[in-house]
């Protein structure tokens, strides 16, 4: 398989699975996110071998300084993604939540609520 075609294929599972996940319960979507958290520390030591391939290719590539710091991965970058993992874990879940609700003049309830896109 072409590395363009895998790519595409990762995508596409990416967008299915984010189909399912955005209507699981609030439990299980918070207890994903923590566990994605403590996968990237566990699997710190793998994306920085993987990722330093990726910056020598950058440098050898003549991509300037600033674009190959945003692409090193460090241990503080990494702590870094699981913390906002577990900070989007400890937010609210805003998925059926009511922002808005009024009455037609027929008396019918009507509101808007935040669904999963």
């Amino acid at each position: 398989m072409s590395l363009n075609r895998e790519i595409l294929e990762i995508a596409r599972k990416a967008r299915e699975t984010s189909r399912v996940l955005a209507n699981l319960p609030t439990a299980a979507k918070n207890g994903a996110l923590k566990r994605m958290a403590d996968a990237l520390l566990q699997a710190a030591p793998l994306l920085k071998k993987a990722n330093s391939r990726d910056v020598a290719s950058a440098r050898e590539g003549g991509l300037s300084a600033a674009l190959i710091d945003r692409l090193t991965l460090t241990d503080k970058v990494i702590r870094g993604m699981a913390a906002s993992l577990r900070e989007v874990a400890a937010l609210p879940d805003p998925v059926g939540e009511v922002t808005k609700m009024w009455k037609r003049p027929n008396g019918l309830q009507v509101g808007r609520m935040r669904i999963p896109l």
